[in-house]
């Protein structure tokens, strides 16, 4: 039932934004990224046919931008689908309840993130030691406490497909969270990333703020697992992907993001993982 429907206590609004939010950017004629404050959405889907998925859903309280992003791309009255969650962090599940009581449609997670999305189990605390960046430094006020969304949550499909994407599959990329998953389209070598890995240095207010392009690990303040992040790092190169959307900051392609990953997974301690940190093993 939809009273059951329901964010963590710490939900709020967070005053933290960028001089991308509220652009959008058509990545490929059927994937579409679009920036809410710092962190992007993805619509993905065919605009002749009206056809198509949203994948996460945006900062708290950004539920009616979304639904006016989602109209103006695809129509009056139009909805997605489904939705997909690459994870269920507070930035990427900001709107959720209120398009699922708007849309009325199932919302799909790894089975590993769904006691964070059925109020069993909270996330784990920010750690504001990792950098000494303004993001990581006001990371405690960030929400992290568990959501409910019902019968509407459904587990993605254990063979690695994905409802409404069939060109996609989705790969599990864990270490920001235990069930974070990254969708990946083989014939174009499309990657949608989530927070796997970055193209912002999500630590620091500044570069979010500015938007400046530069490969990075996953957020690392609420990254939990720097082993997992690694290896799904590793295995995101591995596809030689030529086009990835991530979860903040600008889309790469081409030889800049086969170049980038390939530093990023050489030099993962420099780049991408903290000095000191309470999740560091």
């Amino acid at each position: 039932m939809d009273k059951d429907l329901n964010y963590g206590e710490d939900y709020k609004f967070i005053p933290a934004t960028s001089i991308g939010s509220g652009v959008g950017i058509e990545v490929l004629p059927d994937l579409y990224q679009y920036t809410i404050q710092i962190v992007n959405i993805v619509l993905y889907g065919d605009t002749s046919t009206k056809e198509f998925v949203l994948i996460d859903a945006g900062m708290p309280k950004s539920a009616e931008e979304i639904i006016s992003v989602v109209e103006k791309r695809f129509g009056p009255n139009s909805r997605p689908k489904a939705i997909i969650l690459t994870h269920g962090h507070f930035d990427h599940v900001g709107g959720i309840i209120e398009l699922i009581k708007y849309w009325n449609v199932p919302v799909y997670a790894h089975a590993l993130e769904i006691p964070f999305l059925t109020e069993k189990q909270n996330y784990p605390e920010p750690d504001t030691t990792v950098s000494d960046g303004l993001v990581a430094k006001m990371s405690p006020i960030f929400p992290n406490e568990a959501i409910n969304l019902g019968e509407h949550i459904k587990e993605i499909p254990s063979d690695g497909s994905i409802p409404f994407m069939p060109d996609f599959r989705w790969i599990h990329t864990q270490g920001h969270t235990p069930g974070h998953i990254s969708l990946f389209r083989e014939k174009d070598r499309a990657l949608i990333v989530g927070d796997a890995f970055v193209t912002v240095k999500q630590e620091s207010l500044y570069k979010v703020f500015t938007q400046t392009k530069e490969i990075s690990g996953p957020p690392r303040y609420l990254t939990t697992n720097w082993l997992a992040a690694r290896e799904s790092i590793e295995k995101l190169e591995a596809l030689n992907p030529l086009i990835a959307i991530t979860g903040h900051g600008l889309p790469m392609k081409g030889e800049e993001l086969t170049s980038n990953l390939k530093k990023l997974v050489d030099n993962f301690e420099q780049i991408a993982q903290p000095k000191h940190g309470k999740y560091l093993s």
